[in-house]
């Protein structure tokens, strides 16, 4: 089905009237890699008898692996045992299976324009995201889903360019020229963790460049739809809660930006959730003034602020060969106060929500390349500081001289960080045709308690546009 829509897809646009002229394009870019990945602890057995240990996630009704187990010896005394990681270590290719990282960006798009008189010109685009492997942990399945890109219609003048449809935001736009990694396993959303966001009902202007300054500014009215798959929401209906500003400013091999993006706190609440609205979490005592040693509140996962980001980009491009780039980042209210929960045995009616966080990320990544006759060497090293609320690391209900209790098993603070690193080479065997090599590394404190949040890998790639 997939295969004939793409078909389709591409009939249509070569048989479009519009399509000989010089005003519209079919462009496109593939992109595979074979890739070498060892990823820790994937999943976690008893360390004796070699069997996968189990939780039940309370916030999602999934069973998850347990980093860690209960264990209750001869005298009665419940003890707190580490499972044992088990690692996945082998190879696939692009972001198939067990293989992180961002994907490989492959497309086919159209896009072009109609000159309406007056200086002013109808543009459009219609871009495809599709897969030169397996997405689906099904390699003999041939089935991999296409994704919709950017794709909008709008009008554009001397005064700038006004688009509907889908996007990227104004905050991805302002840094995607400075990752030299772009589209590759060390891609620095999918190692450092800068948030880019592609969103659909994006109301969009793009001004021209004024000596080298550009302004973008995107809105996103939902209509009631929300963001992560939660459903409608009668509280989502403004018009601009949800939006995202940019400034960029270009000189010569000189790269100067700054991005802002916030989402509407309802973005993230289901229907049930936003009718409680302030009500909720019901707990004494209120949200931020509890008691530190009473790890149990009441709530209902509401997100009660809005979640926002600011980035800062600096660049010096392709200067004598030397490329030097600079990204910063905050994330701030992306996590709120939502929460893990688990039900009181001895009262089922009530469920005891655990906070988890973060609540606030600082992320860095700065990346150097040197360029020589058809090829480049190229590195990159970025961070990420993570702080929030507190987590328990796994737990369960025990019963304690018949009487229901609950072990914590660890409690830390979500405070964590992670580091990254990556080295490779480009080779141009023309202007559209690109072989890369890299290496990259991510390491993270939260190895201890999350599946898969420390690895690293290796990738041979092949990029063609067209």
């Amino acid at each position: 089905m997939n295969r004939k829509l793409l078909a389709l897809a591409v009939a249509a646009a070569m048989a479009s009237p519009g399509i000989a002229s010089a005003e519209a394009i079919l462009y496109g870019r593939a992109n595979a890699s074979l890739d070498y990945a060892d990823v820790t602890n994937l999943k976690f057995v008893d360390p004796e008898t070699g069997e996968e240990v189990f939780w039940t996630n309370p916030a999602t009704g999934q069973r998850q692996y347990a980093p860690y187990s209960l264990v209750e010896n001869e005298e009665g005394t419940v003890t707190l045992r580490r499972n044992l990681g088990v690692d996945f270590n082998g190879w696939g290719m692009s972001r198939s299976g067990y293989i992180p990282g961002e994907g490989r960006g492959s497309r086919l798009g159209v896009r072009g324009s109609e000159d309406l008189g007056n200086g002013l010109k109808a543009v459009y685009q219609v871009e495809l995201g599709i897969n030169l492997n397996d997405t689906n942990r099904n390699v003999l399945s041939n089935s991999d889903s296409i994704a919709y890109r950017n794709s909008f219609v709008g009008l554009a003048g001397n005064w700038g360019t006004f688009l509907g449809g889908r996007h990227d935001t104004p905050l991805r736009i302002t840094t995607s020229s400075l990752d030299l990694f772009s589209d590759t396993m060390a891609d620095y959303n999918g190692t450092v963790g800068f948030r880019d966001l592609r969103a659909d009902n994006v109301v969009a202007y793009i001004s021209p460049e004024w000596s080298g300054f550009q302004l973008l500014a995107a809105f996103i009215p939902s209509g009631g739809a929300t963001g992560g798959g939660n459903g409608l929401n009668l509280e989502e209906s403004d018009l601009a809660s949800t939006y995202s500003i940019g400034a960029v400013y270009r000189n010569g091999p000189f790269h100067v930006s700054a991005g802002f993006e916030n989402l509407y706190n309802e973005h993230f609440n289901t229907q049930a959730v936003a009718l409680q609205g302030n009500n909720c979490p019901v707990q004494d005592p209120p949200a931020g003034e509890r008691d530190p040693t009473d790890p149990f509140e009441l709530s209902c996962d509401y997100q009660d602020s809005d979640a926002q980001a600011y980035r800062f980009g600096l660049g010096l491009l392709d200067w004598n060969g030397f490329t030097v780039t600079a990204v910063y980042e905050n994330q701030d209210q992306f996590n709120n106060d939502r929460y893990v929960g688990s039900t009181d045995p001895a009262d089922p009616a009530n469920s005891f929500l655990l906070p988890y966080g973060p609540k606030e990320a600082d992320l860095w990544q700065i990346q150097a390349g040197y360029a020589f006759g058809s090829s480049m060497v190229k590195a990159m090293y970025g961070q990420g500081d993570y702080s929030g609320n507190d987590i328990v690391a796994g737990g369960n209900w025990i019963s304690i001289n018949g009487g229901p209790e609950f072990l914590e098993l660890t409690r830390k603070g979500y405070d964590y960080d992670t580091s990254t690193w990556a080295i490779g080479f480009d080779h141009n065997f023309s202007r559209r045709t690109t072989a890369y090599v890299l290496y990259t590394d991510v390491d993270s404190d939260l190895d201890e308690i999350a599946t898969g949040s420390s690895w690293s890998g290796f990738s041979l790639g092949m990029t063609h546009r067209f």
